[in-house]
């Protein structure tokens, strides 16, 4: 457990804008898709704060939060391969960032509704970033691609939140959630 929460946190502190980017992996446009969110520290940190902020409210949340964000992000990948416009992308990417971190951090217990509703609207601006720099062609396969990985970024922020609540490290997943929120604030003013 030691191992992974130091993974996490170093990929946390590796200096990336907060852009997502697809570039040439050499590979299929599936492995494409997978690719961009972990491309970009910004996606990594929102993704596994969905995670984190699931384990610490536990119930229906473990389950609905990620769904939430990923079925929004998929309708936000879709509109931005089609062209549309939303306004503020990027400002709403590092805000999920920050928010998300301080609701994981708080240990909010929203109601699921009110708690599904925003993860929904940060991954709508999340899937539109991805969607807008993805390929013209293979929709499908990529954006199946970016829905893989971010539920096993979602489930490694669960799994965290779990794992370190099951040792009884006390607040510890509170913590990364506090962090995940530090280091929003460092990519927004980076």
């Amino acid at each position: 457990m030691k191992k992974l929460a130091l993974t996490l946190g170093s990929v946390a502190l590796l200096p990336q804008a907060a852009l997502a980017h697809v570039g040439d992996h050499g590979a299929s446009l599936f492995v494409s898709g997978v690719m961009h969110p972990l491309g970009g520290t910004d996606h990594v940190l929102a993704m596994v704060a969905v995670g984190l902020w699931a384990a610490v409210t536990a119930g229906r949340a473990l389950w609905a939060l990620p769904l939430g964000f990923v079925g929004a992000m998929l309708a936000g990948g879709a509109l931005g391969a089609m062209g549309l416009v939303l306004p503020g992308v990027e400002p709403m990417i590092l805000a999920s960032i920050v928010l998300l971190g301080v609701a994981a951090a708080l240990a909010w217990r929203a109601p699921l509704a009110v708690g599904v509703g925003i993860v929904a609207a940060f991954g709508l601006f999340h899937g539109h970033a991805h969607g807008t720099e993805g390929p013209a062609a293979g929709l499908l396969s990529y954006g199946a691609g970016f829905a893989f990985a971010t539920m096993a970024l979602h489930g490694a922020g669960v799994a965290l939140g779990l794992g370190l609540n099951a040792l009884s490290v006390r607040g510890a997943a509170r913590a990364f959630g506090a962090g995940t929120a530090v280091a929003g604030l460092a990519l927004t003013f980076a």
